[in-house]
């Protein structure tokens, strides 16, 4: 969840953290998140989270989703389809509407 200024989400997280949110940067060159943060995007321990520059300077922190977090997004509709039909579909799509090429001349 992205925080932006005059969304819902957004006056939350300022009324529950009263918008003082501060973190210290170590030699390393390492900051912990800090705890509201953390639980606003869900991030646990081991999570990756991505950063984002924008061209005004702002900076976007998200949390890095796997690929297991897609599952369900999309909704199916007709019946399943097996690799053999999507196989023969294909095969159908790739010779429809074509004519055979004709031979060059040579000369």
């Amino acid at each position: 969840m992205r925080l932006v200024a005059g969304t819902g989400a957004f006056r939350r997280w300022r009324a529950a953290t009263a918008g003082n949110v501060d973190s210290a940067i170590t030699t390393k060159g390492q900051a912990t998140i800090p705890k509201a943060i953390r639980e606003h995007l869900g991030l646990k321990p081991g999570d990756r989270v991505k950063f984002f520059i924008h061209p005004d300077g702002t900076v976007v922190l998200l949390p890095k989703l796997p690929v297991t977090a897609l599952r369900g997004m999309l909704k199916r509709h007709g019946p399943r389809v097996t690799l053999e039909q999507m196989q023969a579909a294909i095969a159908a799509g790739a010779t429809t509407g074509c004519t055979p090429r004709r031979s060059r001349k040579r000369g």
